[in-house]
């Protein structure tokens, strides 16, 4: 991999520890605690939830595994991710 195709998989672990948003490609959002990611982007989260496009609480579901190839999208920005109540 060269050094700028890298570039996403190292900013995601350097996020690890921090709040993230990972949309699937199936349209289901999820806010939760990123605790691991690897070369695939399978993603492990702590403290997860399920949400709704406002970002409103649809199921907590604690540590959850993401595979990678169902990803569309991560949000890394933990200060444009909130966690309602």
């Amino acid at each position: 991999m060269s050094a700028r195709g890298d570039l996403p998989l190292r900013l995601l672990t350097k996020t690890v520890n921090s709040i993230v948003l990972i949309k699937l490609k199936d349209g289901s959002e999820f806010i939760g605690r990123l605790e691991f990611c690897d070369p695939s982007m399978n993603i492990v989260l702590m403290d997860a939830k399920e949400v709704d496009e406002d970002s409103k609480p649809i199921a907590n579901l604690g540590r959850i595994f993401i595979r990678g190839s169902n990803i569309l999208f991560v949000s890394v920005d933990a200060s444009r991710v909130k966690i309602e109540e």
